[in-house]
């Protein structure tokens, strides 16, 4: 269930560059936030003239994107279930700005100009859920975060800095977006993900040169693309035993350890095209549920007849769907048929012409 619930969130706020979230489609598509209030009143009882002055108001969601807002409207009715703020110039949200909205689920501050947040703006949001701070200006995580948040995104901000206990007491947090931030391996703090069991971290498109090594170890799906990192390492992936999706494209490889990836014996897609790779990486083979490799616009120019599939065919339990190799000095009619024998057809093996840039 944790699982699907992670996919669905996924789908659903993985866009970039920045496009506006139809807050609609999250009543339409999550049947279970309206389970989580426990409210009894009568929707057919709604007025028009509780709706904030410029936004538009349905039945438990309020809608103010686009209307050139510079701060947070007043009196937004009590029974609010979901806010959509995106796409204004609100600069700071304040202790009040939220008081009384203690049935509130989602709230969408996307592409404003926020750079303080007071440290009691989020107090009693006991049934917050879906918290969405993208496209902003903060260059801190904010302080006492609602602690029942399931999915933070702070993707493309300012944050430099990931202080320790950053998240506390945050349990049920199963997806954090903290890409396109300024932030290196020196400005995370050890102990910055304390008390975390998240399935999904993403950090792409940051300053990191390797990777971290105190994320929670709870993480099924890690997203580092986009990076500066050189090489990976056995004590890389040690913690993340549960790790099942690999993200290390677009960053400056050219060396993977053997063995490196043998303490994530559940990964099924690693992504590793777009880097300096003059080789494939050790130990793929040995990986039991393995089905989508990613090697794509990299340096390899020779692939040996085990780099993918065991010795022993019982070994593998899962069946490759996908290797990409295109793009690469590698002459593919000089590789045996053999070396793709626990491809699951012919089309899962990706090739292509190299050519010199």
């Amino acid at each position: 269930m944790r699982v699907f619930l992670l996919l669905c969130l996924l789908a659903l706020g993985n866009a970039k560059p920045y496009q506006p979230i139809n807050v609609m489609d999250f009543m339409k598509n999550y049947d279970i936030m309206m389970s989580d209030l426990d409210d009894d009143e009568d929707d057919d009882d709604y007025e028009d003239e509780n709706c904030p002055s410029g936004c538009h108001c349905s039945p438990r969601v309020v809608q103010c994107s686009d209307q050139g807002l510079i701060s947070i409207p007043e009196k937004i009715p009590e029974d609010t279930v979901m806010i959509d703020l995106q796409n204004n110039d609100i600069t700071e949200i304040k202790e009040d700005d939220f008081k009384g909205l203690q049935k509130l689920y989602g709230l969408f501050l996307i592409n404003n100009k926020i750079s303080k947040i007071h440290p009691r703006a989020f107090r009693n949001m006991d049934h917050l859920r879906l918290l969405y701070l993208s496209y902003n200006l903060l260059t801190e995580i904010p302080a006492n975060l609602p602690r029942n948040v399931i999915e933070l995104r702070f993707h493309e901000n300012k944050i430099n800095r990931i202080q320790k206990d950053a998240f506390k007491g945050l349990r049920k947090l199963h997806v954090l977006e903290l890409g396109a931030n300024p932030l290196a391996n020196s400005g995370i703090e050890l102990g910055a993900f304390n008390g975390l069991s998240t399935l999904y971290i993403g950090v792409a498109e940051a300053k990191l040169t390797s990777v971290p090594k105190d994320l929670p170890s709870s993480i099924i799906y890690l997203s580092l693309d986009y990076n500066k990192i050189s090489k990976v390492e056995v004590e890389d992936f040690k913690r993340y035993k549960n790790l099942e999706r690999l993200g290390l494209g677009f960053n400056q490889i050219k060396f993977v350890e053997n063995g490196s990836f043998v303490s994530t014996p559940s990964i099924r897609e690693i992504h590793l095209d777009n880097n300096r790779l003059k080789k494939v990486p050790p130990g793929l083979s040995s990986l039991r549920y393995l089905q989508v490799i990613f090697l794509h616009e990299n340096k390899i120019s020779g692939v040996g007849i085990n780099d993918f599939c065991p010795i022993v065919p019982s070994v593998k339990k899962n069946l490759y769907i996908g290797i990409s190799l295109f793009a690469n000095p590698v002459n593919y009619w000089n590789i045996p048929p053999a070396t793709f024998r626990c491809v699951s057809g012919r089309r899962g093996v990706q090739f292509g012409n190299f050519r010199k840039k």
